[in-house]
């Protein structure tokens, strides 16, 4: 088993579940072993799958993510995790408040895309910028996937 890492938004229907489809694609294409997953801070949407405008951007890109379902973040979730990647600031001070001493690592995932122009993976349910949001989650995904294979 890979590093196991765990994508967080507010209700797990567009960004996360779309960086744990991109990840998974770009990991595989490059030979690495990763166990992903992805949840969201509120409980919106449990038991959906991801929000559909966001699915067609995905599917047009080659990402499926019509076998994901919406699922709250537990606390168990930082002992299953090594990593826990947050799309907002909103959402890091969720979970970095949730965190159990020596839990999961928590960061943001725009670290992993340094000069991207923000530090916030924007929420398209409420932009309607799907496409600029994969845009950010394919360049983030790049440089998460570069980071672990250092």
């Amino acid at each position: 088993m890979g590093m196991r890492v765990l994508f967080v938004c507010l209700g797990n229907i567009c960004r996360s579940p779309s960086a744990e489809g991109v990840v998974r694609v770009k990991a595989g294409l490059r030979g690495v072993n990763l166990d992903l997953d992805s949840a969201g801070t509120g409980a919106y949407h449990v038991g959906e799958p991801p929000y559909g405008p966001m699915q067609s951007a995905a599917i047009a890109r080659g990402y499926d993510l019509s076998g994901l379902r919406a699922r709250q973040v537990v606390r168990a979730d930082f002992a299953r995790f090594d990593l826990i990647v947050a799309m907002d600031a909103a959402n890091f001070a969720h979970l970095e408040g949730m965190r159990p001493e020596g839990g999961a690592e928590v960061r943001l995932f725009t670290d992993y895309a340094p000069g991207c122009g923000t530090d916030e993976v924007p929420d398209p349910y409420y932009t309607r910028d799907f496409d600029g949001t994969l845009d950010l989650i394919e360049r983030c995904a790049e440089g998460l996937l570069d980071s672990l294979s250092r």
